[in-house]
């Protein structure tokens, strides 16, 4: 055991897209603070952040039905899908100054046009997805949004989709040319690439095991070598926990009292993935389907295409599965030490309001092969068995808390940041949109940790990031400015530019005759 302490600037612990943005947006503002990254693997973006563990949809709410909801007076509300629009948006201007400035190359390799599209079956998902088409399409966030409910068209859209299909009820699919596909494993390498290049520390194979203040308030963190077996003590000024699931525990053991009273809910998800080159050739986009009645946000069918190191895949998903481990490489014990005195009543309260969830996951849990299959035709109707496989996705840690809306034990469907009074430590917990957002959640965790900064920053963060504290929404053409520029930057399709000349409005409704 080694008592030797070394003191930086900044900890990171956990090399995923989370740590890898906070880090490189803190290289731009404080070029010369001290950063080292601790990572219990031996090489970055391998658990949520990874190609095979994440959906990569580039979440901008374009194809997610569950971003907008119906009202009881039967109108919807679409504050949430411009909401998570915008907040993507940062993250491609974001990337765009990266590829401009040459401290990230070769964009495709991590971000490709695809087009998203919402799917559903029966007359009233066909309602509601045109009511949501005409609530969406007049937004210039969603200029160039398509709305048909003719089968040919769907044809010419997504042709396995509608190959051998009995139409015995309306079908109906919105089509937005501008969405994408992002590699967020491969986003993340490259981010710690430039990072190493710019004399950030970077420590595989070392796991963080504990976390205390210390007297002048700084925090020492108590960390071993798996190689060596060597214990080190690493002090800093500033922490950050973007350890996936794995954060639950390291905020716990802070002691911060903002990190009390919060639970985790261990979720893992399962793929089914094509196998047959010549059936993933034949569709290109991502579909969203409706989840089914009485199941979770996080069970949304969606047939994607994905691009994985620049080739062509097919997969459908997800499937809940369940494991006790907080991380696919963590451990069958993190539940129950998740458990602690503080949270122990938010968590059982928790359990009594899920019945409904803990049956879903047992329903699936025990769904054969040929019964997903089955699932997946509600998509692909002619799917065979032999030409799909089975993938276990990334684990997800669903947070639980006591909220004032939904009182002693809520689950949380979304990303949270959970901070110190003083700004001297931040946790990430939660999941989906997660990646998708990182930009934004990371200024987020900087605003609310280094607010004596922010005046002397904010410069900095405008020119990397052009609508920082600008609503899109309600400027129109800067959107449209930043989405041709970054689109160019990034070598994606300028689709709503181009929509926006040939139709009229920026949008088109397709229905039969």
């Amino acid at each position: 055991m080694s008592n030797e302490q070394t003191k930086t600037d900044v900890i990171l612990i956990g090399a995923g897209i989370m740590s890898a943005t906070l880090g490189t947006l803190l290289k731009e503002l404080a070029p010369d603070w001290e950063i080292k990254v601790f990572e219990k693997l031996e090489k970055p973006g391998e658990e949520s952040s990874n190609e095979w563990n994440n959906a990569g949809t580039g979440h901008s709410a374009l194809c997610e039905l569950n971003y907008t909801v119906e009202k009881p007076d039967g109108s919807l509300d679409i504050s949430k899908a411009i909401k998570v629009n915008e907040q993507f948006q940062l993250s491609r201007q974001f990337w765009a100054y990266l590829v401009n400035r040459n401290l990230i190359h070769n964009p495709n390799d991590f971000i490709m046009s695809l087009p998203h599209m919402s799917y559903v079956q029966g007359e009233k998902n066909v309602n509601f997805l045109k009511k949501r088409f005409e609530a969406l399409s007049t937004n210039p966030l969603f200029e160039g949004m398509e709305f048909s409910d003719d089968p040919e068209i769907l044809s010419e859209w997504v042709p396995l989709m509608l190959q051998d299909r009995t139409l015995n009820e309306p079908i109906a699919a919105t089509k937005i040319d501008s969405g994408t596909d992002v590699n967020f494993g491969a986003l993340t390498r490259m981010l710690f690439k430039h990072l190493q290049a710019h004399n950030v520390e970077l420590n595989y194979k070392h796991s963080v095991n504990n976390i205390k203040r210390t007297s002048d308030g700084h925090w020492d963190l108590k960390i071993k070598n798996l190689d060596s077996g060597i214990v080190e003590h690493h002090k800093a000024k500033f922490v950050f926990i973007g350890g996936g699931g794995g954060s639950l525990h390291l905020l716990q053991k802070s002691g911060i009292p903002e990190g009390k009273h919060i639970g985790g809910f261990p979720v893992s998800g399962l793929f089914m993935v094509c196998n047959n080159p010549e059936i993933a050739e034949q569709h290109h986009a991502k579909v969203y389907g409706k989840a089914a009645v009485g199941a979770p946000p996080m069970s949304v069918p969606h047939l994607d295409t994905r691009y994985i190191d620049n080739k062509k895949s097919l997969l459908f998903g997800p499937f809940a599965g369940f494991s006790p481990k907080f991380l696919k490489t963590g451990s069958i014990f993190d539940l129950i030490t998740s458990v602690k005195p503080h949270n122990v009543l938010t968590m059982l309260a928790a359990g009594a309001k899920e019945m409904s969830l803990t049956k879903y996951l047992i329903q699936q849990l025990m769904l054969s092969k040929e019964q997903r299959m089955e699932e997946l035709r509600a998509f692909i109707p002619n799917a065979k068995s032999e030409d799909w496989d089975l993938v276990i996705a990334g684990q997800r840690v669903q947070v639980i808390k006591d909220t004032v809306t939904g009182g002693k034990g809520t689950l949380q469907f979304g990303t949270e940041v959970v901070s110190a009074e003083d700004g001297s430590i931040a946790a990430l917990l939660g999941a989906s949109p997660g990646a998708s957002t990182a930009v934004h959640v990371m200024l987020d965790v900087i605003n609310r940790c280094f607010p004596q900064h922010m005046k002397e920053w904010e410069p900095k963060i405008q020119e990397m990031i052009p609508s920082y504290g600008i609503s899109l929404v309600e400027n129109p053409e800067l959107f449209r400015e930043l989405h041709a520029s970054t689109a160019q930057v990034l070598g994606l399709s300028e689709s709503i530019v181009n929509q926006t000349h040939n139709v009229s409005g920026g949008t088109r409704v397709l229905e039969k005759a």
